[in-house]
């Protein structure tokens, strides 16, 4: 028989929690479940993780080491880095797939584990929604901006953001937990936080509610702050800067643009599944067991593949891509450096440079190989 999802004794048994804890029994297990599920999920999170730290790693490479610090850059590296820290320890939830769901990493890392992935979705949003503030203030208040903008103020403000995500991704270190079930060791989130053995036959009606409420106040929060009120400001300030920029006709170069808002978008795509189906689950008796047995172990996925997005995005649309010959690092450079205001501010010119010549190079290797 299934676990349901959130059992009556207030610890939620997270059969389908984040994916990594998705545990059925086999006798009753669908082929997707038992098989292709665990094999999926590897393959998927192998692939993430070899795009992640090699992705994100060049990111903050370049950034720190082959860049002049500029506020851009500021925020692009603690993007990175917010990813790359995830992307460290997937690992581990690679192996909990492998091992059919048996986590072997004791109870700390399964604490930090879950922490790193609320701690990353919260600090890539609220990098976002920074971003696309100072992106508004640099084109309603260009003085201001132009004055006030500094690389302090933005390792400032970076601070701040994961001070805020760290207190906000701080219930996965006090709920997670781990059980012996079924001869297998499963993290999971014990919102009642009774001890795992004791808990599977309560004898108080309150732990269930207490857990229950607990379950809730986790979630509702983590949708409102790590999704529906980021949605409406950088909404905003985007619709704003349009309406700006197409009243004054300010705007030369728009790849600006369009590199962070296709990184915004890329985002909310990734996360709003997975928030979806967790509100869903706070009512999950009204809901088939197989949407979340088949659709969260795949949200989850399709939510940590953002942590690899970024960097690609920034090689992509960095340059053209018939380009095909610019150099790898150039691309990066170029879409870091780029920032949005009244008028485009400059690219690093040696950056800039080193694409032309790459270019004009391969040009002439062309015509000398036809020759």
């Amino acid at each position: 028989m299934e676990y349901d999802a959130y059992n009556d004794s207030g610890i939620y048994d997270d059969e389908y929690s984040d994916g990594f804890d998705y545990f059925v029994d086999l006798e009753e297990a669908s082929l997707w479940e038992a098989k292709v599920a665990p094999v999926f999920l590897v393959v998927i999170y192998s692939l993430v993780c070899f795009l992640g730290l090699l992705g994100n790693g060049l990111v903050i490479v370049i950034a720190t080491f082959k860049m002049k610090k500029t506020v851009n850059t500021v925020w692009f590296v603690n993007l990175a880095v917010a990813d790359f820290l995830f992307n460290i320890f997937l690992p581990m939830h690679i192996t909990y797939a492998a091992m059919d769901y048996h986590w072997v990493f004791g109870k700390a890392m399964c604490k930090i584990s879950n922490f790193l992935l609320s701690h990353n979705m919260y600090t890539s949003v609220f990098l976002l929604t920074v971003i696309s503030f100072d992106r508004c203030i640099s084109v309603l208040l260009p003085v201001w901006s132009q004055n006030h903008r500094s690389i302090r103020l933005a390792y400032m403000t970076c601070a701040a953001v994961w001070v805020l995500a760290f207190f906000l991704s701080s219930p996965s270190l006090v709920f997670r937990d781990t059980a012996d079930m079924h001869g297998k060791i499963t993290c999971f989130n014990n919102f009642s936080l009774a001890a795992a053995e004791s808990s599977l036959h309560p004898a108080h009606s309150q732990v269930v509610s207490t857990g229950y409420s607990r379950h809730v106040a986790v979630t509702v929060t983590r949708f409102l702050c790590g999704f529906l009120i980021p949605v409406f400001i950088i909404t905003a300030c985007y619709l704003t800067i349009v309406v700006k920029l197409q009243r004054n006709r300010l705007a030369k170069n728009k790849k600006p643009f369009k590199i962070i808002i296709t990184i915004i978008i890329t985002f909310f795509l990734c996360w709003c599944p997975y928030h979806t189906l967790y509100l869903l689950e706070l009512h999950h008796t009204a809901v088939p067991s197989s949407v979340f047995s088949l659709g969260l172990p795949l949200a989850t996925a399709v939510a940590i593949a953002n942590s690899c997005m970024n960097p690609i995005l920034y090689v992509f649309m960095g340059h053209d891509f018939r380009k095909f010959k610019v150099a790898l690092f150039s691309r990066l450079a170029n879409a870091l450096s780029e920032d949005t205001g009244p008028s485009s501010y400059p690219s690093h010119r040696s950056f800039t440079k080193m694409s032309s010549l790459n270019e004009k190079a391969s040009v002439n290797e062309k015509e000398t190989s036809t020759l």
